[in-house]
């Protein structure tokens, strides 16, 4: 059977993991030091992707569905009110002018 990861990738997250014991491990945009494990093996997974190695792609969050349809249900309430008011409104304005 096949490797999943390469040795290279292998010793990457070898590597974070000493770093992050260390405590000279760093996350990448807000520069502050490491303490989570599964952090350090993000990191050395990632910088084995960024050079190349044998490393599966990262694996996409799954979305909740059932927030989502009552947002949605929610938003096209809102917008349906919204509209009623608007021709309201119009209507008002129209009425108000031919009576001048």
């Amino acid at each position: 059977m096949a490797r999943k990861y390469s040795r290279k990738a292998s010793a990457k997250v070898g590597r974070a993991m000493r770093k992050r014991k260390a405590g000279t491990l760093k996350s990448g945009r807000s520069g502050k030091t490491v303490k989570s494990r599964k952090q350090a093996i993000a990191i050395g997974l990632s910088e084995a992707r960024k050079e190349g190695k044998k490393v599966p792609p990262k694996k996409k969050a799954a979305k909740k569905k059932t927030t989502k349809k009552k947002t949605a249900k929610k938003k096209s309430a809102k917008r349906t009110a919204k509209k009623k008011t608007s021709r309201k409104a119009k209507s008002r304005k129209t009425a108000r002018k031919s009576r001048r």
